[in-house]
């Protein structure tokens, strides 16, 4: 599957301006700007997202017919929680990022090397209430397994946790994450952290598109480790992804073939989505049912099914980049990268978008 290229987590580091990181969302839904790259002449033109219905029917994409659009209709839960250790009143934060039975959960904590086992935290509410305690039963893969002496649903999460933000936000989350850091057609609760690329997508923007003759359709993975851990290795094919959950419906799966089957082109809304059509195409099928991957796509991938890619600006030397740079090639990213902090595109999951074509 892979025609290695050896690559070094390194080669994917750029230098990012931190006044490009974005902190905030657009002020208007929808009125990002758009880099479109074509990855075979290397051409780029400076767009906006609002304009893509025009931009597709204008690209090569409509060659054999209009284009099929793949988005994730996973929901953010309010997976971070923050607390207090029992013995030493120290604050301490937490991400949830699966409950594997009962009370017990898998998570992530920040200062993990003080978390020790069968430490305790207390949480409260807005009224410093008590509302639940956990202890940290064990360690699994990197991750914290936390006990609670109360059952935690998406119902309690989200009167008492918090929108997971990722850490280059820097600020607390207000209401308005709760309404912007979230997809308009997010359907399915199970992500601790937003497919972002879907974040550009207003309700009008798929109305105009649908106007507009091009078909959409929706897969289901819940963003977890596998999306957004960091590589510590230095040769990138010694990083290990975690597994991650998806579901692909009937009706999913006979858009995609059907797409395929006439030549049109499949564009994937976000890396999310191409991990999970990559990992189920098989033998001009896509399985449906729910399913799992760990796939690690890098430089050196021959990619079955995805013809173009809707994406945002990604973390330097993450997995998310090298996906990117499988799909277009590393120095053409990297170049196209260092030409949108030139014309100060905004970078990360507020940032703006980018359609490789």
């Amino acid at each position: 599957m892979f025609g290695y290229q050896k690559l070094k987590t390194k080669d994917f580091y750029f230098d990012l301006p931190k006044n490009l990181i974005a902190q905030y969302p657009t002020a208007e839904s929808g009125k990002s700007r758009l880099m479109l790259l074509d990855r075979k002449t290397g051409i780029r033109s400076h767009l906006m997202v609002e304009d893509l219905p025009e931009i597709l029917l204008g690209s090569g994409l409509c060659e054999n017919g209009k284009p099929l659009l793949v988005f994730n209709n996973s929901k953010v839960r309010k997976a971070r929680l923050f607390g207090k250790d029992i013995q030493t009143g120290a604050k301490a934060e937490f991400l949830l990022l699966e409950n594997l039975k009962d009370n017990l959960w898998k998570a992530l904590a920040s200062h993990s090397k003080r978390r020790k086992p069968s430490s305790v935290y207390v949480f409260f509410d807005k009224d410093d209430n008590e509302i639940n305690r956990a202890e940290i039963y064990g360690k699994e893969g990197g991750c914290f397994l936390l006990e609670f002496s109360m059952p935690i649903d998406d119902a309690w999460l989200d009167s008492y946790g918090h929108i997971p933000l990722p850490p280059y936000i820097k600020r607390n989350d207000t209401q308005l994450d709760a309404e912007r850091y979230q997809t308009v057609y997010a359907e399915k609760t199970g992500s601790a952290a937003a497919p972002t690329a879907g974040l550009h997508f207003t309700k009008e923007l798929l109305s105009r598109l649908e106007n507009a003759g091009i078909e959409t359709a929706f897969i289901t993975l819940h963003v977890g480790l596998g999306t957004f851990l960091p590589v510590r290795t230095e040769d990138i094919k010694d990083h290990k992804m975690h597994r991650e959950t998806f579901f692909i419906d009937e009706q999913t799966a006979k858009k995609v073939e059907r797409a395929k089957s006439e030549g049109r082109k499949i564009i994937a809304v976000g890396t999310t989505s191409v991990r999970a059509l990559e990992s189920s195409w098989v033998d001009g099928r896509l399985k449906t049912g729910e399913g799992s991957t760990s796939i690690f796509i890098y430089p050196g991938y021959n990619f079955k099914i995805v013809d173009a890619l809707f994406t945002n600006f990604h973390t330097p030397e993450s997995t998310l980049l090298m996906l990117v740079s499988a799909f277009a090639g590393r120095e053409l990213i990297l170049e196209s990268y260092n030409e949108a902090i030139k014309e100060n595109y905004r970078f990360f999951s507020y940032g703006d978008g980018m359609l490789i074509i």
